[in-house]
């Protein structure tokens, strides 16, 4: 058997282009259906993520009165919590709804020969849109608030595609387990919790102590979220380093997904 064929990445990149069109009708489906019968339809997609920065700002800047360091890459709490949430959310949605996703097309994974792994592509897609909706809205606000854009807002593309491997890579790991496991989506929600406090997006790094760095070492939200701020707030090109450690987070977890959810799928037909 030829090597490409045994791994579960290429497999799946392969299958992806030749189902391409199956793909798109997912994601136009699943954009359309999140906001069916809306009157505001997509602009939810902005309205949830900036009544939450709302919150945070009254409560962490006003109430609190967090102050960024001068080395910060603004001085600007808003726009500084904006840009590291912007990574987070789109990681977190994509996950989340990843955890259902199996339950949710099983008269299609069932009932015909369904390739069952892009569903959570789909998702990341989907959630991709709102993405981009809310980092134009956040490069407007740069600009107004900041008077700065920086045309390193370039690469975010390359940590958009690595944000989508890690979490893809992830979703098929939690959509395969809930098929058999149904506290999954429980168990990932509160995963998610920690995992979101771990990650600096309220607090500037320095201000964790140096016991505690390694936590940011190990979690590569954390460079995400250092990563989008850089690229958005400063005209710091990103570095070779960071880069190869995000892609390498998001590799292993886009391969060990892909492995994990192949040898899932076997059973699907019978559980569902």
């Amino acid at each position: 058997m030829p090597l490409m064929t045994r791994i579960p990445g290429a497999h799946f990149l392969r299958n992806l282009v030749e189902r391409r069109n199956l793909l798109f009708q997912l994601v136009r489906r699943d954009f359309s259906q999140r906001f069916v019968g809306s009157a505001a339809g997509w602009l939810w997609g902005v309205i949830q993520p900036l009544v939450l920065l709302v919150s945070w700002v009254f409560v962490f800047r006003i109430c609190m009165r967090i102050h960024l360091p001068p080395e910060a890459p603004t001085q600007n709490f808003a726009l500084y919590l904006f840009a590291g949430f912007l990574p987070w959310l789109l990681f977190q949605e994509t996950v989340q709804r990843s955890s259902t996703c199996l339950l949710d097309h099983q008269n299609l994974i069932t009932k015909t020969v369904f390739p069952a792994e892009i569903v959570p592509v789909s998702i990341f897609l989907s959630s991709l849109m709102n993405h981009l909706i809310a980092l134009a809205l956040a490069m407007g606000a740069i600009g107004i608030w900041d008077r700065h854009f920086s045309p390193m807002v370039l690469y975010l593309p390359v940590y958009m595609v690595l944000i989508g491997l890690l979490a893809v890579g992830i979703g098929w790991i939690v959509s395969s387990l809930h098929v058999y496991l149904r506290d999954t989506a429980q168990v990932l929600t509160v995963v998610l919790t920690f995992w979101f406090w771990f990650t600096p997006i309220f607090i500037v790094e320095e201000m964790i102590p140096q016991q505690y760095r390694f936590v940011l070492r190990a979690n590569p939200l954390a460079y995400l979220v250092r990563a989008y701020r850089e690229r958005l707030l400063s005209s710091h090109p990103p570095s070779f380093r960071e880069i190869a450690v995000i892609a390498a987070y998001a590799l292993v977890a886009f391969l060990a997904g892909g492995f994990f959810f192949r040898h899932l799928k076997r059973g699907f037909a019978d559980v569902l």
